[in-house]
């Protein structure tokens, strides 16, 4: 069996696929001097995937690339570097599938990891589960990084942070995967499933799913780190600028990368149509409801008291975890509590999560309708209010037009226009 793993989240599978059950005894070794057993290495970038061969596998673009190395003895290791890339990977595939459910939730992911370079990169760790498409990634790049110049350590990841409820890991075809992104080099031997981790050894802290959308936390994947926090503090900064010279701001839009984008491709629908009404943005891109949870709670909404408040959070929440609806709308509802709180004579103006992907049984579209439909019972019509904008985007048949969102995300120019003349009325309502 062979699956090839696409960024877009499709995959082409060739091949019967046969669970292989594995004893809750055993320890299963997928990389020890050499891949499991009837198992295989791949690198791949967004464009393509290889096997790894031999003893050096480059793409051809040569961003990516993997070669054995040293550990405790010649080859034993595996050191996997990459560069320019916004997402590769190292994966463990085309197996007959493993029956790990039985260890999943006390059982660890054992390795040892040396981390070369990766100061303008990021790692996660990977694993696949059923159905289809199904995928659990567990962030590493924090504890990677504090890991530099330090040598070989061993890490264990607990089996249970890639389990979400529901999850079937009885036929996994992808027990094990780095996701990488930016420029670094690591270099991995002796990966295993554990039935338990060792007694007194230090386990990898990774989020709960159910409470990581309403527990504050700043956005540090390997490309925000650089500008997030710097972001953050300059528009503090703007606001007590604009408040110590009498200012005031009356429409403040709060929200992602699509309300950062009036400082980029909306700039100039912003300049028609903001640009002299008191209006402030402080949309973050890639920030998920925790992010812009830590961020009012780190004094994003002082120094002002608003009119209006719009905001529009969620995609991310859908896009980076395809998060369970209910999840998302949870971080919602807790910072419209936030915004009550630190806002008391503001009105907020919810807007639904914009579509995404170009047809309306997109998986993501999807997401973000289950969210909307929990969300919009928010709105009391007296302090918070409700508007769902998103038609005005689609054609009659529900596509989303690339002359309109070119990435099937984002607006260019004219989805800006679009957005501002479905939101006037109620500004026209909600600004008096």
């Amino acid at each position: 069996m062979k699956k090839i793993h696409l960024f877009n989240g499709m995959s082409i599978v060739a091949g019967a696929i046969f669970s292989v059950a594995v004893s809750a005894a055993d320890t299963i070794a997928l990389y020890q001097n050499k891949a499991l057993a009837g198992w295989q290495v791949f690198i791949e970038n967004p464009e393509q995937q290889q096997p790894f061969k031999g003893t050096l596998t480059q793409l051809p673009k040569g961003d990516v690339q993997l070669q054995t190395s040293a550990k405790d003895k010649a080859a034993d290791a595996l050191t996997f570097s990459w560069k320019d890339a916004w997402r590769a990977g190292m994966t463990l595939e085309a197996g007959k599938p493993l029956n790990v459910a039985s260890i999943m939730k006390t059982g660890v992911l054992a390795l040892d990891i040396k981390i070369n370079e990766l100061e303008k990169g990021g790692v996660s760790f990977k694993m696949e589960c059923q159905p289809e498409n199904c995928e659990r990634v567990v962030p590493f790049t924090m504890a990677a990084r504090e890991l530099r110049v330090k040598g070989w350590q061993t890490v264990y990841v607990p089996l249970s942070c890639f389990v979400q409820e529901q999850d079937d890991f009885s036929a996994t075809t992808m027990p094990f995967a780095l996701e990488v992104g930016g420029k670094g080099e690591v270099s991995v031997a002796n990966v295993a499933l554990l039935k338990a981790a060792p007694a007194n050894v230090a386990l990898h802290d990774c989020p709960d799913y159910k409470t990581v959308s309403v527990t504050p936390g700043m956005l540090n994947e390997w490309w925000s780190i650089d500008w997030w926090l710097p972001r953050h503090e300059q528009k503090l900064a703007d606001a007590k600028a604009i408040a110590a010279k009498g200012g005031k701001i009356d429409l403040l839009f709060i929200g992602d990368s699509i309300t950062q984008g009036w400082e980029k491709e909306g700039a100039p629908v912003w300049q028609d149509n903001y640009a002299t009404r008191n209006a402030f943005a402080i949309g973050f891109g890639g920030d998920r409801t925790e992010n812009v949870l830590w961020r009012l709670q780190h004094g994003a909404v002082e120094n002002m008291s608003p009119k209006l408040v719009v905001m529009m959070i969620g995609t991310n929440n859908t896009g980076h975890r395809h998060e369970n609806p209910a999840t998302t709308a949870a971080g919602i509802k807790t910072l419209l509590a936030e915004l009550q709180q630190r806002l008391p004579e503001s009105k907020i103006l919810l807007l639904a999560v914009f579509p995404r992907d170009e047809k309306p049984d997109g998986k993501l579209r999807q997401i973000n309708n289950g969210v909307n439909a929990i969300i919009k019972n928010y709105a009391d019509n007296k302090r918070i209010f409700f508007a769902d904008i998103n038609s005005v985007f689609l054609t009659s048949d529900g596509v989303l037009p690339k002359e309109i969102m070119p990435d099937l995300l984002h607006p260019n120019e004219k989805g800006y226009r679009l957005w501002a003349e479905a939101l006037e009325p109620h500004l026209q309502k909600l600004l008096k």
